[in-house]
């Protein structure tokens, strides 16, 4: 019984603390410079939309305002059945650069994207989402990593502001973890998977998605890895938008996310082999490992329970108490301070266990609902 505690603890503490120590000591001695240059490549921006009036407009003039020049980009946006103003909005914005495709049967993402990116004609591929404004300077800073041959992928930062509610302070934090841990990970090959509201890609590394595959922006860049070539990530470019201020916005969101993460293990299992695959320690300890621990968690509470005769032990459980406590309190109470960070974070666990389950039962739609960050 004592193994398996041990066992289950060092599993938890390594998959959040010790792997970041170790692949942060890892790219700091055997880190590949990206050869960035001053480049100006011909770019096709896709953007998949439903349902996006309330923030489309923004988004194009976002897009109208990006440092670059404008003879050497295209902008492709596919409207997957919108039901609001979306299409009217499309069709009054005038700009020789925007190809509008309407759609009127409801297709999911994966569907639009690749016909997208059929019809798209420069050398880059530019992903959106509608939501995000972007930085003026970031397209001509993503496109600059392309002028080393060995990068095919490289994924821009999202950066949430307004984060007022503790469930926002809290998913922010859990952000601002996550960037840093996907910097290592590039600084030293390759990260697992790119931020979907800004990444590019080169046109001719581009292989279309099963429809049903809800993450494109991990899909993608693993498809792009497996091909040889780099996905990495650039932090000067950079896309602004808002954590989600309620916790069902984003354990919706993450428990959808967490899904796609098993579609991806099962579409990529040759990339756990640590003999071939450049990135399978960072992909057994940064995204298996993650969805086995709020199982390890489960399992870790009763067997500190049974082994609680006192000392280190029941002191232990005593602390795993006082944390699900507060977790339960920042539930009720989301402006706590001291509450938000255990429970935003099993609410992210919690949502792992709501992936899988959907997963096992396929109860996850390919279509997506967006989100409203009111």
């Amino acid at each position: 019984m004592k193994a398996l505690f041990w066992t289950l603890l060092f599993l938890i503490f390594y998959c959040y603390f010790g792997y970041p120590i170790l692949i942060s000591l890892l790219s700091r001695y055997r880190a590949r410079a990206v050869r960035k240059s001053a480049i100006l490549p011909s770019v096709s921006i896709v953007i998949a939309a439903h349902n996006e009036a309330d923030v489309l407009q923004a988004k194009l003039a976002s897009l109208a305002a990006l440092d670059y020049p404008p003879e050497k980009i295209e902008i492709l946006i596919g409207s997957d059945a919108s039901s609001d103003q979306t299409n009217a909005i499309l069709q009054r914005y005038q700009d020789p650069r925007l190809r509008r495709f309407i759609y009127s049967e409801r297709q999911g993402k994966m569907s639009i994207v690749n016909a997208l990116v059929r019809e798209a004609n420069n050398e880059i591929i530019f992903f959106n989402d509608a939501r995000q404004r972007i930085e003026p300077k970031a397209l001509q800073n993503i496109v600059a990593n392309f002028a080393d041959p060995t990068v095919g992928c490289v994924s821009g930062e999202l950066v949430f502001i307004s984060a007022e509610t503790g469930t926002a302070q809290g998913v922010n934090l859990y952000w601002t973890y996550e960037k840093f841990i996907r910097n290592q990970e590039a600084r030293l090959h390759s990260m697992l998977g790119a931020t979907g509201a800004i990444y590019a890609i080169r046109r001719r590394l581009y292989v279309p998605a099963p429809t049903n595959v809800v993450l494109d922006d991990m899909f993608t860049p693993f498809k792009i890895i497996q091909q040889g070539y780099r996905a990495i990530f650039d932090g000067t470019a950079i896309a602004y938008d808002r954590a989600a201020p309620h916790a069902d916005e984003e354990y919706r969101r993450k428990a959808r996310t967490l899904y796609g993460n098993y579609q991806i293990f099962l579409l990529f299992a040759d990339l756990f082999n640590p003999f071939r695959s450049p990135i399978a320690i960072q992909l057994f300890s940064h995204k298996l490992l993650r969805v086995l621990v709020p199982f390890f968690m489960l399992a870790l509470l009763p067997v500190n329970f049974m082994l609680s005769n006192g000392g280190f032990y029941n002191a232990f459980l005593w602390l795993q108490i006082f944390f699900y406590a507060a977790a339960l309190t920042g539930a009720f109470k989301p402006s706590s301070k001291l509450c938000y960070v255990p429970y935003v974070f099993c609410l992210l666990n919690f949502a792992a266990l709501a992936g899988f389950w959907r997963f096992i039962g396929t109860k996850q739609e390919i279509t997506w609902q967006k989100a409203r960050l009111q």
